[in-house]
């Protein structure tokens, strides 16, 4: 049931509070009962948009995801609320008022947008999608500064607006697109909307070539909790400059163009930088601040031998070091007393978990241990430690 229209009813409205936090086990009895007194395609429909609202939780957080209305693939494509808000929130500093939000999706950036005070017209030109959209505008209140429009973007004047905001479609029929000439809108287009507006925004994928990126436009790599979770150009601020930018905080590390660190011996401390920075390629900006160096000059580790506090890497103290071996590691997790065992890779084939259940079939004890597969000087090396503390 793709129209929202239904559910927008007092009767659709109130099975939605009905159902809310029905879990899947108890699906098929809360159907049964309820289609005795409701049409069976709108139970249906109230049951999937309340599995829909449970999963946005994630992104939307529990009070507004239960009032938003979802699509399938606005659930999986949308922006973190928390990234949508940053950006909103540098959009703000830049002194914009009004952003043309091109491929708005289920309503996430335009939500945030409207939220930092700033109007917006949101365009989408899948129906069901833009429905969505009017009613999440609708639902959280913010239908004054919010104007959906259902449209193709690639039609729509922007002419009068401080910024454009564009977040093409990169997924297709079978999974997700890697081509940015193959997004919809494509990438060229998209620069092209941007560099006709006095600001703008385009959200990409974080794996995008460097080389891809235009001249005119400001690179930003943003994670949040840890976990990368796009790419932004943005027009109109610093053309050529690189950051990454890491949530929550912000905390922003700006690229100087350094060249690549040394390699060096492993000390006894191993940074691992966050995603962002390492998407960044800003590897040598953070390690600078450590006084460290890389372990292998095709890997982002950083080693150095004292513990400075850094939110752009995540600090290791390493008590051995030693040739890939599983037969060596499954022993010393043993004598070690090892019942918690975290397994990460740069550089390496071997499979995190196949190698856990090699290593650690059962706990051998109660200490914790983290083990690096990687590479040192290009030889496979196994770097084993655990969180530092300053």
């Amino acid at each position: 049931m793709n129209d929202l229209a239904p559910l927008l009813t007092p009767e659709g409205r109130a099975l939605l509070d009905t159902v809310r936090g029905t879990a899947p086990a108890d699906e098929l009895a809360v159907a049964t009962r309820l289609r005795r007194d409701h049409p069976a395609e709108l139970v249906s429909a109230a049951l999937g948009q309340a599995r829909l609202r449970q999963r946005a939780e994630a992104k939307f957080g529990a009070e507004d995801a239960r009032r938003m209305f979802f699509t399938p693939n606005g659930v999986e494509q949308s922006t973190r609320a928390s990234v949508a808000a940053y950006r909103a929130e540098r959009m703000k500093s830049l002194g914009i008022t009004s952003v043309a939000d091109l491929c708005c999706g289920i309503g996430g950036d335009a939500i945030a947008l409207a939220r930092a005070g700033i109007r917006v017209l949101a365009v989408d030109r899948d129906a069901p999608t833009a429905a969505a959209a009017r009613a999440n505008a609708e639902a959280l209140g913010l239908a004054g500064l919010i104007d959906v429009r259902e449209a193709d973007v690639t039609e729509v004047d922007t002419a009068g607006f401080d910024a454009v905001f564009v977040d093409p479609a990169r997924r297709g029929g079978r999974g997700r697109i890697f081509d940015p000439e193959a997004y919809s809108p494509p990438l060229s287009w998209a620069v092209g909307a941007a560099l006709a507006a006095p600001h703008a925004a385009l959200k990409i994928a974080p794996g995008v070539p460097h080389e891809a990126v235009p001249a005119e436009a400001e690179a930003e790599w943003i994670s949040d909790g840890g976990d990368v979770k796009e790419a932004v150009l943005w027009f109109g601020t610093e053309p050529g400059a690189v950051r990454a930018t890491l949530l929550p905080g912000p905390r922003t590390l700006l690229g100087t163009g350094l060249p690549n660190p040394e390699v060096r011996p492993v000390g006894r401390y191993l940074y691992e930088p966050d995603g962002a920075v390492v998407r960044a390629h800003l590897v040598a900006e953070a390690a600078a601040a450590l006084d460290g160096g890389l372990i292998d000059e095709t890997i982002a580790y950083v080693t150095a031998d004292t513990l400075r506090p850094t939110p752009y890497a995540t600090a290791y103290e390493i008590t051995d070091r030693l040739p890939f071996n599983v037969k060596k590691l499954k022993a010393l997790l043993r004598e070690r007393e090892v019942g918690i065992l975290t397994v990460k890779k740069r550089g390496s084939a071997v499979e995190p978990e196949e190698l856990r259940r090699k290593v650690l079939p059962k706990p051998q004890g109660s200490r914790a241990v983290t083990v690096f597969l990687t590479r040192v000087a290009g030889a496979p090396t196994m770097l084993i430690g655990g969180p530092a503390t300053v």
